[in-house]
């Protein structure tokens, strides 16, 4: 007579999904005990931000809707996961824990923590993947890691397409849960009130969860994906692919979507500009892997030694939309209304909170974590560090955006200013990105009012692109 396999545990992270899991895979064949412990402590300053916590409250709905259709229970929990993933397979009686692995530093150290009690107890945890690439094996010829986008994605692109995505299981065998776990509101991801619900607008723009991630994608491929190498630029018009939380989150796999985009009728220049993209959000995850203080300190040295002049009025005109400068206060404001911005605007907006500003990256990269529904650590730091020119194969600092052209040239009409600053709506495009400049008969036809009902610059941009370019020579005088 064989004896019955001991039930496992699938403890889900950042892989909210049934399909393409391979920490599901690995365990499906026997009795599972699926759980998500919301563990702020281990994460500190890096504890999933307001934004991010709205969406995670409706993605473990979903998933919990989803393993129910399929008889399992999802065990919700809270607190230390270094004890309580430990103590939960010993009241199980688990031989081995299975989950998603992470490139966070802070929960490299804690699995290290849990895997090593597990093992004085005779158990294991079993990490799996979620990434197209294991950052341990792919290196350079030295057997270095990559520090360079291009090299990196030349080597992405010459391992192929990724195998195909594993089906989610039509059922589960359920292992109870030997105690009751919390229910999903008392994980308190919501806004609650005397709290604004400052999240009112995100459910008419998002579907958290598999499914809406599944949807999402099926749309940008049937919508977007063929002008994508145009679209992507345009914030004014839905060309992007808008799938960064849910990847984030893991309601679905780099995997499907490559495989998605590689089978659709777009053109091959337009699949290749999209996977680029992808491959730029591994190699954030593979730097973050190698380099794990980049969260918090410049990779290039000498910028810890630049002369930022924190201040807290510019910053918070800037978090407002109340910089003056239309194409950056309609970035800020798309954020606080939806959690998110277009890729093109987040680039626009950083320049100058870091150039023009002179606010140290860091800062921003917080007010994101916080603000952005796609807070995701590898992309976050990676991405602050680019436009600062501190970080890997960043942009240099000397590259400074003029807001106002880049505003006249990605939002031409001005459909996205318009949107999302209604102050400026009857202005002609011509004045649109400057209405400092425009006649006083345009502004008043217009209704706008300068330092009234809209802002002035809060520095203007020639100002603003020397006192950068200073303050860099500053430091590396400093530097020697």
């Amino acid at each position: 007579m064989t004896a019955s396999p001991s039930p496992a545990i699938l403890w889900f992270r950042n892989d909210l999904r049934l399909t393409d899991n391979s920490a599901l895979h690995a365990v499906a064949h026997g009795p599972v005990l699926p759980v998500y412990v919301l563990d702020d402590a281990a994460a500190g300053r890096w504890a999933v931000g307001g934004a991010a916590r709205w969406w995670l409250h409706y993605s473990l709905a979903a998933l919990a809707a989803s393993l129910r259709q399929r008889g399992a229970d999802l065990l919700l929990l809270a607190g230390k996961a270094e004890a309580l993933i430990p103590a939960l397979a010993a009241k199980l009686g688990a031989a081995e824990v299975h989950a998603g692995g992470l490139a966070a530093p802070w929960a490299r150290a804690r699995d290290a923590a849990i895997g090593d009690a597990l093992a004085k107890d005779g158990r294991a945890l079993c990490l799996h993947t979620s990434m197209l690439t294991d950052p341990e094996r792919l290196r350079t010829g030295q057997g270095k890691p990559y520090s360079v986008y291009t090299p990196f994605a030349k080597a992405v692109m010459r391992l192929g397409d990724p195998m195909p995505a594993i089906a989610a299981p039509d059922r589960l065998r359920f292992a109870p849960a030997p105690a009751n776990g919390l229910a999903l509101d008392a994980l308190g991801l919501l806004p609650r009130p005397p709290v604004p619900d400052w999240a009112g607008g995100f459910a008419d723009f998002w579907q958290p969860g598999e499914a809406g991630a599944q949807a999402r994608l099926e749309e940008f491929i049937g919508d977007a994906l063929a002008e994508y190498p145009i679209g992507r630029n345009r914030p004014g018009e839905d060309g992007s692919s808008r799938l960064s939380p849910h990847l984030h989150w893991g309601e679905i796999s780099p995997r499907q979507v490559w495989r998605a985009v590689r089978a659709s009728q777009a053109p091959a220049t337009a699949k290749d500009t999209y996977l680029k993209e992808i491959i730029w959000r591994e190699f954030t995850h593979s730097t973050l892997w190698h380099r794990p203080d980049l969260p918090d300190r410049p990779l290039h040295p000498e910028y810890a030694h630049f002369p930022y002049q924190r201040n807290a009025g510019a910053q918070r005109a800037w978090q407002q939309g109340l910089t003056g400068y239309p194409i950056v206060d309609a970035g800020m404001r798309q954020l606080w209304r939806l959690g998110w911005m277009h890729n093109r605007v987040r680039m626009i907006v950083a320049s100058v909170f870091i150039k023009h500003l002179l606010q140290p990256w860091q800062d921003g990269e917080a007010w994101f974590w916080d603000t952005l529904v796609d807070a995701d650590l590898a992309n976050n730091s990676f991405n602050w560090q680019w436009v600062a020119g501190c970080g890997a194969d960043a942009s240099p600092f000397f590259r400074i955006f003029n807001p106002i052209l880049q505003g006249e040239k990605f939002d031409p009409e001005g459909e996205y200013v318009r949107h999302f600053v209604p102050e400026l709506a009857a202005l002609p495009a011509k004045w649109l990105h400057r209405p400092w400049e425009a006649p006083a008969n345009i502004l008043r036809a217009a209704g706008v009012t300068l330092g009234g009902n809209y802002p002035l610059p809060v520095i203007d941009h020639a100002t603003g692109r020397a006192r950068a370019l200073d303050a860099l020579a500053s430091m590396k005088r400093a530097a020697g």
